[in-house]
This record gives C-alpha cells, sequence and structure tokens, in this order.
C-alpha cells in the first residue's frame, strides 16, 4: 500500500512566489517558501507558473530549478505549457512531473507527444471537467500516471469513469471529510489552499491520519521512549546538529511528552526545567527546529538530533549556543568542504575589504577576462602534470586550479553550496 501524498502549491509570478492565481498581491521568496515546504514534512510541490510572455516564463522556469537545486523532496511543474519544449524545460529544471491542463484544446495532442518522448510516469493532467476523461478515454490510461482533479464535484462517479488515480485539491480544512477521501484506494493525496499555509502543521495532520490507518510518510520511531535512560528527573539530554554542516547547535533537555511530541509534529520539542513545561523550539522566535533525525547514543541516555534550523539557535542571536572559547589549540582544518569555506570565506574578504599587495585584490582588479585567462592556464597546467609519473606536481597544480576557480566563483556570485546542491542533483 502506497503512502498518501500531501502536496503543496507555490504559484509563482515574475520569479516570486504569490498567493494564487487570482490574489498577486504578497509576493514572497519562492526558495524560501519551498525550504519550509521541505521542512514541515511536505511530500510534494506543485511548482505552477503564472507568467503571461515568454521573458516571465523563463525568470519563472529559473525560480523552478532554484526550487529544485534547494530542496529534498520532489517537485511538479505546471502552467503556462503550449509545446513540448515547455515540458522539456521543466523537467530539466528538477521536476520529476509535469501537469498538463486538460481544459486545454491542445493538450490532447501534446500528451501524447509528451507521454511518449518523457514516458506516462512523468505526466499528469489537470481537471476542472470531466470532459477531457471522455475524448481521451483510448489512450489516456498509458499516457500519464496521476491526475489533479480540482474541483470536488467532480468526485460523485469518477472512479466509474476513470482507473487512474489522483490528488484532490481541498481548500478548507476538514479532518473528516479528509480522512474520508484519502481512504478511497483511488486517491493518493490532497492538495489546497489550507495545506499552503506555512503555519500548516502537516506532520501533526500526517499524525492523525495515521491515527485512523491512512498509511502516511511520517515518523515511525524504531526506539520509543522506554528504551532510553532517562536521569534521575526523568530528562533525556538532546543535542541539536545542523544536518548539512554537522555543526553543533545547542544541548537540552526532553521528557517522555516532549519526546512523543518531537516526533508527532517533526519540531524539536524540548522539557523547559525552569519553567517546567514543553518548549517548541522557536515557538516565539520562528527559529523552528525541524527533525531530520533522532539517534540515541550507545548508552541510550542521550540523543542527537540532526536538524533543519531556522535562523538562529541560540537566544543571544548566534547561530549555535557554543560560541564561549576556553581553549584552542592550533591545528590544520582537513575537512574538504571546510576548507573550500574558509578559502572562499577570505577570496570574499578581499573582494569586499581590499589589501595592498594581494595577489587575489591584483585579479579583481583586473578583471574577469583576467580570472578567466587564469583559470584557463591552470586547467592546461593540470594536464601537463598529470602526464607525469608523480602526484605532486598534479596536486599542486589542482590546488592553484581551485583557487583560481573560487576566485571566478566571488567574482561571479556563485557558492559552494550553490556547487554542491548541483552536484546532488546530478
Amino acid at each position: 500500500m502506497e503512502h498518501k501524498n500531501i502536496v503543496a502549491t507555490i504559484y509563482i509570478k515574475d520569479g516570486m512566489a504569490v498567493k494564487s492565481p487570482s490574489d498577486l498581491s504578497v509576493k514572497k521568496d519562492v526558495l524560501e517558501l519551498a525550504s519550509v515546504y521541505d521542512d514541515s514534512g511536505i511530500d510534494k510541490i506543485i511548482c505552477f507558473d503564472l507568467s503571461t510572455d515568454d521573458e516571465e516564463h523563463e525568470k519563472n522556469i529559473l525560480a523552478i530549478r532554484e526550487i529544485n537545486r534547494n530542496i529534498q523532496i520532489k517537485t511538479a511543474g505546471g502552467g503556462n505549457i503550449k509545446r513540448l519544449e515547455d515540458v522539456k524545460k521543466l523537467l530539466y529544471a528538477g521536476c520529476v512531473e509535469v501537469i498538463l491542463n486538460g481544459s486545454k484544446p491542445e493538450t490532447i495532442d501534446l500528451i501524447k507527444e509528451a507521454s511518449a518522448r518523457f514516458g506516462p510516469q512523468k505526466m499528469l493532467v489537470s481537471l476542472s471537467t470531466v470532459d477531457f476523461l471522455f475524448k481521451t478515454k483510448d489512450f489516456l490510461p498509458d499516457s500519464i500516471h496521476e491526475l489533479l482533479i480540482l474541483n470536488t464535484e467532480l468526485l460523485e462517479g469518477l472512479e466509474n469513469i476513470t482507473n487512474i488515480p489522483y490528488i484532490v485539491q481541498v481548500d478548507d480544512y476538514n479532518f473528516e471529510y479528509i480522512e474520508k477521501l484519502l481512504k478511497s484506494d483511488q486517491i493518493r493525496g490532497i492538495s489546497g489552499m489550507f495545506i499552503n499555509h506555512v503555519n500548516s502543521n502537516v506532520m501533526q495532520l500526517k499524525a492523525e491520519l495515521s491515527d485512523v490507518g491512512i498509511k502516511m510518510d511520517n515518523f515511525e520511531p524504531k526506539l520509543s521512549w522506554s528504551d532510553l535512560k532517562p536521569n534521575s528527573d526523568g530528562l533525556v539530554p538532546a543535542i541539536a546538529q545542523d544536518f548539512q554542516t554537522g555543526e553543533v547547535l545547542m544541548m537540552a533537555y526532553m521528557n517522555q511528552e516532549s519526546f512523543d511530541t518531537t516526533i508527532r509534529t517533526g519540531k524539536m520539542t524540548y522539557f523547559s526545567r525552569s519553567r517546567q513545561s514543553l518548549w517548541v523550539k522557536g515557538e516565539t522566535s520562528g527559529h523552528f527546529q525541524y527533525v531530520k533525525s533522532l539517534t540515541a547514543d550507545c548508552d541510550f541516555d542521550t540523543i542527537l538530533a540532526k536538524v533543519s534550523q531556522v535562523g538562529a539557535a541560540c537566544h543571544t542571536g548566534n547561530y549555535t549556543c557554543f560560541f564561549n572559547e576556553i581553549v584552542k589549540k592550533e591545528y590544520i582544518e582537513r575537512n574538504p568542504l571546510k576548507v573550500f569555506e574558509d578559502v572562499y570565506a577570505v577570496i570574499k574578504d578581499r573582494k569586499v575589504n581590499p589589501k595592498e599587495g594581494s595577489y587575489t585584490n591584483y585579479l579583481f582588479d583586473k578583471g574577469i577576462d583576467k580570472i578567466l585567462k587564469k583559470v584557463g592556464e591552470e586547467a592546461t597546467e593540470i594536464i601537463i602534470a598529470a602526464k607525469n609519473p608523480a602526484n605532486e606536481e598534479t596536486k599542486y597544480e589542482i590546488s592553484d586550479f581551485l583557487y583560481h576557480m573560487m576566485v571566478l566563483m566571488v567574482e561571479k556570485g556563485v557558492t559552494w553550496e550553490d556547487i554542491t546542491s548541483e552536484l546532488a542533483q546530478r
């Protein structure tokens, strides 16, 4: 039995996220919104392009590409699809599925062409009437893998018309109605305006749906509180760590209720010893910690939480609570990404705060053509060095190339996070 999906929709206008196709008044950063959905337990995001011309269409495609480079969950692209090239652009931007509009006459021919080219598993059709189903009944089941039903009035009798599974758009929250829908074998999930709201507690909804026997993609713990060894106060210390960088953020305590609440909601929830009450991290500041994993240590008396941290973890405004240095012995940093980030930071600082006699500033002063010339020269030096049996010269030339490449990255505003995100998509 497949998991049921909770699907959010990002409507994109001029490269920004808006509330709906009919409400363009408030614009938000698309990546910021997608990251909230990514952390909060959403299973899929529909990226809907509201462009009205080719220039805006390209801008919105770039916004969708940026979303897919930076989040973990899958996306489906839709809106302003007129030809096969538009389908290809969305797939190349990282969408795993493309949604065609069933109310457009040209979709009938386009679905055949797109399905033949990219496969039915990548094709969906949105419907607000059933006319499209009757016109395409001879080939549609073999051309797409899912429908998006935009009008709940179609649901009555829909299972008698087609056996294609579908997602239903439900704009208002009604748990009993959602439960009824998701218990249908043919309905794969729900979307809707209430889900799009950034304050919707998606993990809580999933937990409640799991409680009534609906299979959801939420946390299924391998250990329970009874497996842990609390201290004399009935508490277990929990260490929060940035899931991407590994940086230790903070330490607090959990009791059984906060442990169970954390698993149920997907947000780190602690027990405040001073207030003697539960404490959802970020409840007042907005600096939530979204759980990526929870792990017990070898003695089962400490929890390591890998989290996606929103804003700063520390009440002082520092990203981490651990910033008061006691002793420090100089050492050579050998973590590859940390080394790259440190060197990159120095190069970036040279650009902002020039230093007399700095070779880095010399390159920036000479401009992009000089930087590109040096990158090309260093690439050639790697090729020459690699022809020699010994590796020492090759290592030296690769290091030279990487330095000059980072100068180019700073000049063009490209970060290591951009690069690693791009590589992770390949």
